[in-house]
């Protein structure tokens, strides 16, 4: 994340910058309107989860290969900001979802949350054009590359937990999927034509909200005796199908 802000102080990237933000507390508090309007008939432990999975997606762990894959080093740059309003939501809502209440002590791990302090000293080397001395800046380069294959062994510790006869039965599932993969995503495509994004930031805002359901999900679950097993099984199901959905997202998004 640090090293993605490496670039020239531009108005204009900050301007981008500050879209992107409020664009993702705008998603995060739509997708939160709508899951308390549509999961009432399921009981309260899957409900927690299926709320839980559509208003957060995999948008750090999964979103960060994927835009620095199409947009280089400024998609991090970009994809940094919106996971800025990912965390707020995650460390506020996200534990109120399952305790019904909100403690200091999640509010300090907001503030206290890794990818929030890099933000944080990311861009005040944008804002003030600091260069990061080379070994430190190649160090950060490597430990950076370890995003995509540390992911992949998360997302594949959680799948090896559950037996494959237990991933696919049951609608609710396929509904949070359904949900995660489909329906958000394609609000936010439309927000953002309303909104007249540029392209990139478009696309970043899209394919952010087009990831899986966040892994955090299964974490929290199992940490505030929600269901674990119920939250694995969205995970498994949305990682594997948005092989197929996110490409989809990607040409949309690219038009």
């Amino acid at each position: 994340i640090i090293t993605s802000f490496q670039f020239e102080y531009s108005s204009e990237m900050l301007a981008s910058a500050g879209k992107i933000l409020a664009f993702s507390l705008f998603v995060h508090t739509f997708s939160l309107l709508i899951g308390m309007l549509i999961y009432n008939q399921y009981p309260e432990n899957m409900r927690k989860v299926l709320l839980f999975t559509t208003i957060f997606s995999n948008c750090g762990f999964m979103g960060f290969p994927l835009l620095q894959s199409i947009y280089g080093k400024i998609g991090v740059f970009y994809g940094s900001i919106f996971v800025v309003g990912f965390n707020v939501f995650l460390w506020t809502i996200g534990v109120m979802i399952f305790t019904g209440n909100r403690d200091r002590a999640t509010l300090k791990k907001l503030f206290l949350n890794p990818s929030l302090i890099a933000v944080l000293l990311g861009m005040t080397t944008f804002i003030l054009s600091l260069k990061i001395p080379g070994p430190v800046y190649t160090a950060l380069e490597v430990i950076g590359e370890m995003t995509t294959p540390l992911s992949m062994m998360i997302i594949g510790s959680i799948l090896a937990e559950i037996k494959l006869k237990e991933i696919f039965p049951g609608f609710a599932v396929y509904y949070g999927t359904l949900m995660r993969l489909v329906i958000i995503p394609w609000l936010s495509l439309l927000a953002t034509n309303l909104l007249r994004f540029t392209p990139m930031l478009r696309g970043i805002c899209v394919l952010s909200t087009a990831t899986p359901a966040a892994t955090m999900t299964a974490i929290f679950a199992q940490k505030y005796n929600g269901d674990s097993s119920f939250a694995s099984r969205i995970i498994i199901i949305s990682t594997a199908l948005s092989i197929i959905t996110l490409p989809l997202f990607i040409l949309l998004v690219n038009r």
